[in-house]
């Protein structure tokens, strides 16, 4: 057998194949068979809401008013600008539970970051090391919220991340249960802002953090300037980088205001 057959008998199969394929799908039902089922019938013979012969036009979305433009809740911080600057490491800062959550610079530029990022820059950074951070500059009192820390000398540099999902936490029953009895009084430095720029509290020239709630900086805006003298008692840590309480009384040396009736001075 030459090629020429091999071919024409190869053509011929597929084209049998085809066929039978064909073949096989069931022919379609005529229009007006009985498994159809009639259309429903309706006096006039058109449908509602179209006209004879006519499809029917779906009735336009029902549309609102817009909705309104979003607004930042009470608890989201405010960025401010981007800015970026050097300086030299003065000092650590901690929060109430003994946290090291910020850093005094020389040229008193209080830079603070997440208080999970700060064992990092606390076993990174020393002071009188020279740092470069880039963040954004919270108003009214320029503080520094770092996103990204670099050392001059090693280059090493830290970035503000999430902590792992598997950190280990302190039970909510057991917050608070490190702090002592401590007091504190001393010249304002710096007044500190929470995340939204409210005042919260302030840093006396020693490096002691004293932290109010905001409704309580409001009552004494009249001292949170700095070269101040202030007093307070309250609950804290003091450690190796330092001491920070959460007033619990404030004022002056000799008058101090108690915030919470119901806690022991």
């Amino acid at each position: 057998m030459n090629r020429f057959n091999l071919i024409t008998q190869a053509t011929l199969a597929l084209a049998v194949m085809a066929t039978a394929a064909c073949a096989a799908q069931p022919a379609p039902l005529p229009q007006n068979s009985a498994t159809t089922p009639p259309p429903p019938s309706v006096a006039g013979g058109s449908m509602p809401g179209q006209s004879n012969g006519a499809m029917p036009i779906p009735a336009p979305p029902d549309v609102g008013a817009p909705a309104p433009p979003p607004q930042a809740r009470d608890n989201e911080p405010l960025n401010g600008a981007p800015a970026s600057m050097s300086g030299v490491v003065r000092r650590f800062l901690i929060n109430p539970d003994g946290e090291v959550d910020g850093m005094l610079l020389a040229d008193n530029t209080l830079v603070r970051f997440p208080p999970h990022v700060g064992s990092q820059v606390a076993s990174t950074i020393s002071p009188g090391d020279t740092v470069n951070v880039s963040g954004f500059a919270q108003q009214p009192d320029g503080t520094l919220r770092a996103s990204l820390i670099s050392v001059t000398k090693n280059g090493r540099r830290i970035a503000d991340q999430p902590p792992p999902a598997n950190a280990q936490r302190l039970p909510g029953s057991l917050a608070g249960i490190g702090l002592v009895k401590l007091s504190a009084v001393g010249r304002v430095l710096r007044v500190t802002t929470a995340p939204r720029g409210e005042s919260d509290g302030v840093l006396l020239a020693d490096g002691t953090v004293i932290k109010l709630t905001p409704p309580a900086a409001v009552q004494f805006a009249n001292l949170l300037r700095p070269g101040t003298t202030i007093a307070a008692q309250g609950y804290g840590t003091r450690n190796r980088y330092g001491e920070a309480l959460q007033a619990t009384a404030f004022g002056t040396p000799g008058n101090l205001t108690t915030l919470y009736g119901n806690l022991p001075q």
